[in-house]
């Protein structure tokens, strides 16, 4: 019998806006601290990757210190957050970011998923 939430193994090149419950292997190619004023939270926006492209990944607290650049980490029960029409990884409370070997692919740094804008479209029938 299925598990509900069992994990979807992914490639960057098939995520896709609201996509959740994602397990993805990446490496870090890029990691800016993000400066929040009055907040006691730590932010850092990463660029992150695979032989398939490239994503923003949102670092919260304790994944900053994992989030160094060359790094491999893979990310378990991942979610795709839309912010201003563009995707970006994250992972929340119920997920879990876990540093592992480096890995054996070349990032694929001309498909930048991020750049992608969407728009949301409201059907009426």
């Amino acid at each position: 019998m299925a598990e509900l939430s069992k994990s979807l193994v992914k490639k960057i090149s098939d995520l896709r806006p609201l996509d959740s419950g994602i397990t993805i292997t990446v490496k870090v190619v890029d990691a800016k601290m993000v400066a929040l004023k009055g907040r006691q939270v730590r932010i850092s926006e990463c660029l992150v990757g695979d032989e398939t492209g490239l994503i923003v990944y949102v670092a919260r607290n304790d994944q900053v210190d994992l989030m160094k650049e060359g790094s491999t980490v893979i990310l378990r029960n991942a979610k795709i957050e839309m912010y201003r029409g563009s995707m970006r990884l994250a992972v929340d409370r119920w997920g879990r970011v876990e540093a592992t070997e480096p890995a054996g692919f070349k990032v694929k740094e001309d498909s930048n998923l991020s750049l992608i804008e969407f728009e949301m479209v409201n059907v009426v029938e």
